[in-house]
Order: C-alpha cells, then sequence, then structure tokens
C-alpha cells in the first residue's frame, strides 16, 4: 500500500503551484475547476511519483472560510545535507519565514522547516 496523494487547502491557488514548482520541482497538472460549486485544484508530481493536490474553494479565495486543518506538514526529501541548506537558504532570502534548522532531530532526520505557503508547514529533510 502507498498514499497516492496528500492535499493542501490554499487561498491563493495559483501562488501555491508556483512556490511547489519553483522550489521543490512539482510539475503542475492541468486545471481542475468544478463550474457547480467553484472548487478549483491542481495535481503537482514530483520525480519519484509522489503527488501533492492543492485546492481552493470560493470562501477561501475571497478571504472567508478556514482551510481544511488537520495535518502538521508535508516533507520533502531534497537528497542531502547540502542540498537542504541550499534550499532553506533560498527560502529565506526569498522572504519565506524558516520555523527551524537545519538541524538534526532527535530522531535523525537532518531537516528544516519552512511556513510556506500562506503558513502552510514544509519540511525539508536530507
Amino acid at each position: 500500500m502507498r498514499i497516492e496523494h496528500v492535499a493542501l487547502y490554499v487561498r491563493d491557488l495559483e501562488a501555491a503551484c508556483r512556490f511547489f514548482e519553483t522550489y521543490l520541482g512539482g510539475t503542475a497538472g492541468a486545471p481542475y475547476r468544478n463550474e457547480t460549486t467553484g472548487f478549483r485544484s491542481y495535481f503537482l508530481s514530483f520525480d519519484d511519483g509522489a503527488r501533492l493536490e492543492i485546492m481552493t474553494r470560493p470562501e477561501l479565495a475571497e478571504g472567508g472560510g478556514q482551510p481544511c486543518r488537520g495535518y502538521a506538514h508535508v516533507a520533502f526529501s531534497v537528497g542531502g545535507k547540502q542540498a537542504v541548506d541550499e534550499l532553506t537558504e533560498r527560502l529565506r532570502a526569498d522572504g519565506y519565514e524558516v520555523v527551524s534548522g537545519p538541524r538534526t532531530t532527535g530522531d535523525g532526520y537532518y531537516e528544516s522547516c519552512v511556513a510556506a505557503v500562506e503558513g502552510a508547514l514544509v519540511e525539508i529533510t536530507a
């Protein structure tokens, strides 16, 4: 069994799409729109086959309502400590808040954590 995809609600769908494409190498598929409800989404695919669905609804895009909450973060492995350090510094330089790290955690991960799109936490691991 494997996780097919993880989903994230955002207010600004296009900004979220650009973030995951620019910094984490995602490739967005065709946009989806439900004309009845106004729901919109993209599926982003990553090199190893993982997929992330980013979604919005009209009430979120207009600044109302709250995104669904539950998962603490989404983690992306970038292949090594140097890559973690480099991406973390690139994100910091581009104005994203580095919440923690880079550091080796008690359970042995080398990681940093960034408040990315609309404050959603993205963990960058070796």
